[in-house]
């Protein structure tokens, strides 16, 4: 029974998934963030250019 949990402790390869999910959730939330500076950006710019035809 020492043996299996002394194996289990030393077990790393779910750690490697969790850092790699993490990783991910990180890299979404700045994609994300981007998108939305980006969109309000053009709609904005998109605004102004349909005041100045009119």
């Amino acid at each position: 029974m020492k043996n299996l949990f002394n194996r289990f402790a030393a077990d790393q390869s779910g750690a490697t998934a969790i850092e790699y999910g993490l990783i991910a959730g990180l890299i979404a939330v700045v994609i994300i963030g981007a998108i939305q500076v980006v969109g309000t950006r053009l709609s904005a710019k998109f605004n102004a250019v349909a005041n100045n035809l009119t």
